[in-house]
């Protein structure tokens, strides 16, 4: 099968505007939380994961979400136009996640609208359109192969990746730009807490008290290609549940499988990754169900971990973020912190969670991204250095 490499990438969350500066907070002895205050539409409170900063001004785009792309694209282009110096344009493809695109923006445009009976001049649907996440990217770079924004929810970003892979492989493109972006939305805040999904306080992955997430922004791009670098893209793998619209299965059956399929894609054994980055939003059912599967796979002693407890959960962009973290560990030799409430959920004890500062006992040369959404969409993604 085709190698697929991570050429570069950039990366930025509540941990963090760049790569180096989510280094550091992953290495401190007490990472930053989601510690955003926000008022719900029933006035109650939560805690939201912002970006530590303001966008820079170079960033382009009408909406939040756009602006978060260019600057990612910003800290790739001495990358991409390398890439544009070898590779055609038209064979150069776009593949991104998002969930939220431009609709906190037209939150504001449709009040104007109710308000007044008119939509604002400046006001243009396609900024809220899925698709417009993609469209922005290939336009900024000057992409014009195959382009298209992946929105599966919580999968979105590490579907796109999968889908960057199958393009490169059946040579429908030479290099795909993938991952996932998405910004905050007073619509999806109160979306979820409708659906009982947010936390008062801090969410707590795994602990016993975890009552739901906190909302995150960021996201994280990658240049993919059939270039050799040090990371490579060894397996990836989708299932679906078709059990319930919001709810997962509680026997995780089809994540088990595709965490089998990817690692099966990889040619790797359980026993043959050295750490697995749970999904691990803090709710009550999906970090169950998604224990179970762990434990069944990999058992008590692999060293695990959500970074939620940090970053929030950015939705659309949430596996993007994972893996650039996974890169970050697995380069300077330690283990993504689990940042939690410590109190362990007993039905849960089982799963070695990582700790912070904690150093990797050995080299680390592989790693798993697991990511599962509503509707039972699950997508699993294994690397490894060349």
């Amino acid at each position: 099968m085709t190698s697929i490499y991570i050429n570069d990438y950039a990366v930025m969350s509540r941990l963090g505007m760049n790569r180096e500066e989510t280094l550091l907070s992953l290495k401190s002895l007490e990472p930053p939380r989601p510690d955003t205050p926000f008022k719900l539409n029933d006035g109650t409170q939560t805690k939201l994961a912002a970006l530590p900063s303001e966008l820079p001004e170079s960033a382009q785009g009408r909406t939040r979400t756009n602006r978060i792309a260019s600057t990612l694209l910003e800290h790739l282009a001495p990358s991409i136009e390398q890439l544009k110096a070898s590779v055609p344009a038209e064979r150069i493809a776009v593949i991104v996640g998002t969930s939220t695109t431009g609709i906190e923006e037209a939150l504001g445009t449709l009040k104007n609208r109710l308000t007044d009976g008119s939509w604002p001049e400046d006001y243009k649907f396609a900024d809220q359109e899925l698709g417009d996440l993609a469209d922005h990217i290939s336009q900024e770079i000057g992409a014009e192969g195959p382009s298209y924004t992946v929105s599966t929810a919580c999968t979105s970003a590490t579907k796109a990746m999968i889908s960057a892979m199958r393009l490169i492989r059946t040579g429908m493109a030479d290099a795909v730009i993938c991952g996932g972006v998405d910004s905050l939305s007073a619509l999806t805040v109160n979306g979820f807490h409708a659906l009982s999904s947010v936390s008062a306080d801090q969410c707590s992955p795994y602990g016993a008290t975890r009552d739901g997430i906190n909302i995150g922004e960021g996201g994280g791009l990658f240049i993919l290609s059939k270039t050799p670098s040090e990371w490579k893209l060894l397996g990836g793998a989708e299932t679906s549940d078709a059990y319930h619209i919001s709810s997962p299965d509680p026997e995780g059956t089809q994540a088990e499988r595709a965490v089998r399929t990817a690692l099966g894609e990889a040619g790797l054994s359980p026993e043959n990754i050295d750490f697995i980055h749970m999904h691990g939003t803090g709710t009550e059912l999906n970090d169950l169900a998604e224990g179970q599967v762990v434990m069944r796979i990999f058992g008590p002693e692999k060293p695990a971990m959500s970074t939620k407890g940090m970053t929030g959960h950015t939705l659309g962009a949430a596996g993007a973020i994972q893996l650039a973290i996974n890169l970050l560990a697995m380069k300077n030799g330690f283990y993504p912190p689990h940042i939690y409430d410590g109190n362990r959920d007993p039905e849960l004890a089982g799963i070695r969670l990582t700790a912070p500062q904690e150093a990797a006992t050995s080299r680390l040369e592989t790693s798993l991204c697991a990511s599962y959404a509503f509707g039972g969409s699950n997508a699993v993604i294994v690397i490894g250095r060349e």
